[in-house]
């Protein structure tokens, strides 16, 4: 897997932390303040967009009477807390961190979620130091499935896309991924457990956990 790779790139929720479920905790929170229930299908519907892509679409869709800057400043103070104290990391990734930093490969993370939340659970695991680059979709002209915080977080790394390897754990990462023309990693996560068979179909690779990773390499 790690053959001629030269950045290691994750998304965040889902693929690098434990954090799906916290979303739908406040989705659920937020649209109920509002009297509106959250519809079915609502994650499928935002899966990839920016923060601010998917703060718009709650004012358009909902009419929500805030604006999207208000409404991400919301979402962010809702998560703060959780993002520090429980989100855990998934299975194996410290250690696979920790094994390619003495591998010499560089590390980003790719993001839909806002800065500020991912400098916060980074910070709060300790691994800050560990990451060349942090890229928000919100920092680039389209979210996923387009490749563009793919690409610019390659170039952030100062590497050649194909020397990328991407872990993903939604449809519309994957997608983003291999549109930068990199090699993909599905990541098992129960949110996108429905998408088993397609997330099988369309990465290079698929783990359950990172410690696959090093029970292949060792």
């Amino acid at each position: 897997m790690l053959q001629k790779i030269e950045a290691v790139l994750f998304d965040l929720d889902g693929s690098l932390v434990d954090s799906m479920w916290i979303w739908e905790d406040i989705d659920r929170e937020y649209l109920g303040r509002f009297g509106i229930a959250v519809p079915e299908g609502l994650q499928d519907e935002i899966e990839g967009m920016s923060f601010s892509e998917g703060a718009l679409y709650f004012k358009n869709r909902f009419g929500i009477p805030d604006s999207a800057e208000e409404i991400k400043a919301e979402w962010n103070r809702m998560a703060w807390d959780r993002y520090t104290h429980q989100v855990p990391l998934k299975q194996g990734a410290r250690e696979f961190i920790e094994y390619c930093g003495q591998q010499g490969i560089r590390l980003g993370i790719a993001t839909s979620n806002s800065r500020e939340l991912v400098e916060n659970v980074i910070k709060a695991h300790g691994l800050l130091k560990d990451f060349d680059c942090i890229v928000t979709s919100c920092e680039v002209n389209k979210g996923k499935p387009s490749p563009d915080v793919y690409l610019e977080a390659a170039r952030r790394c100062g590497v050649k896309p194909e020397s990328c390897l991407v872990f993903e754990d939604i449809v519309s990462g994957i997608l983003a991924g291999k549109a930068a023309g990199m090699k993909v990693c599905a990541v098992e996560d129960a949110a996108s457990r429905h998408q088993e068979t397609q997330k099988r179909q369309l990465a290079d690779y698929y783990i359950t956990d990172y410690f696959e990773i090093r029970r292949d390499l060792f």
